[in-house]
């Protein structure tokens, strides 16, 4: 009876210390931006990686967060496989890209960039907690989430630890069937009070390599026009551009690597939107 009485304690103080330290946590971040997409292959992790780069280059400090946890793309959009996050008895430490863009993932705890993570709701939860709790952010002025696809475990679990997000950035692309999933994803906003920061449409044109012109392969438009029928802002249009593309393969993120480029200007309109309406 005793053992088990220790044993309650124990869990006890193990639960207040979690509490203490996911508060401590959540209390340095001042903004909280979840980047979600109603349905996979939209983009999602290339929007929330230059978002987060190009808000690390306004001279903001920022940490983007992957918790897509079956598809963690994020150190490979960054270019950062194979570096894994430095583990102290003080807790877990960022990757740092820059001193003020700081980044973790499952990814960087991977043996093989292939192997899959068979995981229930339960351990997604807990590994997500840990993100929160066991991670040493410091002080933040934005924490850029990159979600899974969809209104999931992961992405309920990361709306009750932060206790408070700041707005969600909703990607979306030209064709109809990805803009009924992205009516999802801002209902689950609206149903739980999450503010909308406004739509992106990705993929939104080509841009020809050789002439720069924009052709429009999918039709155009519809996500600002849905955007208009929710009320909610409508950011911006990003290209498809061969160097958006290589960027992503390479690890090299358009807004640093091509900085002049179509999607990296639609990015820095995008950025100013958001800044302007989080004022930091």
């Amino acid at each position: 009876m005793t053992e088990k009485k220790e044993s309650c304690q124990c869990d006890e103080r193990q639960e207040i210390k979690k509490d203490i330290a996911l508060k401590a946590t959540v209390s340095a971040i001042k903004k909280k931006i979840l980047v979600l997409s109603g349905k996979g292959g939209v983009g999602k992790s290339t929007v929330s990686t230059n978002l987060a780069v190009g808000l690390s280059q306004k001279g903001y400090h920022v940490g983007l967060l992957d918790i897509d946890i079956h598809g963690p793309n994020i150190p490979n959009m960054l270019g950062l496989q194979g570096f894994p996050p430095l583990i102290t008895d003080m807790g877990l430490f960022p990757i740092k890209m820059y001193d003020n863009l700081q980044v973790i993932s499952i990814g960087f705890f991977l043996e093989e960039k292939d192997t899959p993570v068979v995981w229930r709701g339960p351990l997604k939860h807990r590994m997500i907690e840990q993100f929160l709790t066991d991670v040493r952010w410091g002080a933040l002025d934005y924490l850029v989430v990159d979600s899974p696809p969809g209104t999931g475990d992961e992405i309920i679990s990361i709306v009750q630890l932060l206790d408070k997000v700041d707005g969600a950035v909703i990607v979306a692309t030209p064709q109809d069937v990805a803009l009924a999933d992205v009516r999802r994803s801002i209902k689950f906003c609206l149903e739980g009070s999450i503010p909308v920061l406004g739509i992106v449409e990705n993929m939104s044109g080509f841009v020809c390599p050789h002439c720069g012109n924009t052709v429009e392969i999918f039709k155009t438009g519809g996500a600002e026009k849905l955007a208009q029928e929710y009320k909610v802002p409508f950011l911006g249009k990003i290209p498809i551009d061969p160097a958006i593309v290589e960027a992503g393969d390479d690890g090299k993120p358009v807004m640093i690597y091509y900085p002049n480029s179509k999607p990296a200007e639609a990015f820095s309109n995008i950025i100013n939107k958001i800044t302007e309406i989080l004022k930091v």
